[in-house]
């Protein structure tokens, strides 16, 4: 977030300080030093660090719907949206995917909250959730609905999925892209 106000620095610095340590292991004057400012001050935007969290998870919500809708494929579930789901193309989950990917890898806010829930969903119930409903189960039915099948969608997703830990431990970056890449054009032919 450029020019961010030290209401967003603090959800910035949070999220990076939580993909590194862990959350728990993160302390209110941890977020305070790495924003630059004192915790008293930190206290006059945010009430604790579930607080921070709490924002974090809200501002992960908000940039989801964007994602979202920025695609042209539906946004609800299936059971409210059948129409939409039928008329859905492979071209268009293509496309979403590569911008999921690029989203969830290069925007350092989101591949920050994505780490953070990697490490977390082994210490904590709610994250495990979060980190299912983010990366996991939810896309994976997401993309069941849009295929009609949860075998096509474990072949379309799964590899991707795969990526995601490929891409952070990779000194070729590029590469990796270009393996996705190369398995979302075998699904458009």
């Amino acid at each position: 977030m450029k020019n961010a106000t030290t209401k967003q620095r603090i959800l910035i610095e949070a999220v990076k300080l939580f993909a590194k340590e862990g959350y728990e292991a993160v302390s209110v004057d941890q977020i305070a030093n790495a924003v630059g400012i004192k915790a008293p001050s930190l206290y006059k935007h945010y009430k604790n660090k579930r607080d921070i969290f709490d924002s974090i998870l809200r501002f992960m919500e908000q940039r989801d719907r964007e994602q979202a809708a920025a695609s042209s494929l539906p946004e609800g579930t299936a059971e409210v949206m059948p129409e939409a789901y039928e008329q859905s193309c492979i071209a268009d989950l293509i496309t979403f995917s590569k911008q999921q990917f690029q989203y969830w890898t290069k925007d350092d806010f989101a591949a920050s909250f994505r780490k953070m829930l990697t490490v977390e969903q082994y210490r904590s119930e709610e994250m495990n959730g979060l980190y299912h409903q983010y990366l996991g189960a939810g896309p994976l039915k997401y993309v069941a609905d849009l295929l009609g099948s949860q075998a096509e969608a474990l072949a379309f997703y799964g590899p991707m999925y795969l990526l995601y830990s490929v891409y952070d431990g990779a000194e070729d970056k590029a590469s990796v892209c270009a393996l996705l890449d190369a398995h979302l054009e075998r699904w458009r032919r």
